[in-house]
């Protein structure tokens, strides 16, 4: 049986988004999954499920959004059916900040705010830390706390915050946030091993 695809999800979709996570993507030696690219989503959890399978390495990188949409929309929908899938293992989420009009939030492990802080707080849009512990709220957040991921972490709009995360800039926050994800899961020590032993 086939090894199961190591992949990080990412709760944000729009044209700022598909640049940063490309970059990032390539920056780590990953892949990232363009046409999950969309605000809202287009494209179902099974054809996602498809194209992160036919992937030739991992972790691979993939964005939802629900573009505000009210309860599970069909970013949440699409997430949840990766998530689910018995080939895919959850590495992790990043949880992206917004200023939805309705509450919808998720508990988050850690934050990063615009500086590069870790933070026990929730970030807003801005990537500034809020007053409250361990949750964010955003437009892509409804159904994250159902599906048991290792490690969420809450970060600001992705390309975004005040020019902190713009894509020409190397895209910092976005970058750190799949680098500790990548750290808590153990992948990159694991990836460290696989190397030695072809050596």
């Amino acid at each position: 049986m086939d090894a199961k695809r190591k992949v990080i999800l990412i709760t944000d979709g729009d044209e700022y988004a598909k640049r940063v996570v490309e970059l990032v993507a390539k920056e780590i030696g990953g892949r990232c999954i363009s046409m999950s690219y969309g605000n809202p989503s287009v494209h179902s959890g099974a054809e996602l499920v498809r194209m992160i399978k036919k992937t030739p390495y991992d972790p691979v990188l993939v964005m939802f959004d629900d573009s505000g949409i009210v309860g599970e929309g069909a970013g949440e929908t699409a997430m949840r059916y990766v998530a689910l899938d018995e080939g895919i293992e959850v590495l992790g989420i990043i949880a992206v900040a917004s200023r939805t009009r309705h509450a919808e939030w998720t508990r988050v492990d850690v934050s990063i705010d615009r500086e590069g802080n870790l933070t026990p707080q929730g970030v807003d849009k801005n990537g500034t830390a809020e007053f409250e512990l361990g949750r964010i709220t955003g437009d892509t957040v409804y159904c994250i706390d159902d599906l048991h991921a290792p490690l969420v972490v809450g970060i600001g709009d992705i390309g975004k915050m005040a020019s902190r995360d713009d894509y020409r800039k190397g895209a910092p926050i976005t970058r750190l946030a799949v680098e500790l994800i990548l750290e808590r899961s153990g992948y990159r020590e694991f990836g460290k091993r696989e190397q030695d032993e072809d050596l």
